[in-house]
């Protein structure tokens, strides 16, 4: 396993266009002594009701939301360019069907036992502290839905207080 060190969010400096549409990066939960993981790239960083927070979108057909669904912490990591073709393959499969973190040849660590990515090069523990779904008649723009939901498979938005950075 990897050594990470805590470090101080008001010092992390990144582009968050290119850190989460570009780069992509992964969250991670744990239900039931089982831990899931799942690429993204969509996310929001940033401040609300007095906190520093993670805001990522996950679509409900998807293992990761029920896992979220169950805990209270998660993770989410960003990785270093050479990991593009394990964050592919962990957006491609789902964990209902094999223990996908190990086929991504990547391990889970933890920290005040939230599991977290060890290849990542950066990680930030979470409180969840909302959650609401997403749903058609929420939608100002018209093309939203056909653009995004033509199957119904909507997304959760999940807003997690950022309680801990970590840096490998």
């Amino acid at each position: 396993m990897h050594t990470f060190q805590p470090y101080p969010i008001e010092l992390y400096e990144a582009n968050p266009f290119t850190l989460i549409a570009d780069q992509w990066y992964t969250i991670t939960a744990e239900k039931d002594g089982k831990v899931n993981t799942m690429t993204a790239s969509w996310g929001t960083l940033g401040s609300l009701w007095g906190k520093y927070v993670a805001v990522v979108y996950v679509r409900e057909s998807r293992l990761t939301h029920e896992f979220l669904d169950a805990c209270e912490y998660f993770s989410i990591t960003n990785y270093e360019k050479g990991n593009r073709s394990a964050l592919k393959y962990l957006g491609s499969v789902s964990g209902r069907d094999e223990d996908k973190i190990a086929g991504a040849r990547f391990h889970v660590n933890y920290d005040s036992g939230v599991p977290f990515i060890d290849e990542g090069n950066f990680s930030l523990i979470c409180k969840k502290i909302a959650r609401t779904e997403i749903k058609p008649d929420q939608f100002v723009d018209p093309n939203i839905e056909s653009d995004w939901y033509k199957d119904g498979d909507y997304h959760t938005m999940y807003v997690g207080e950022i309680i801990k950075a970590l840096a490998r």
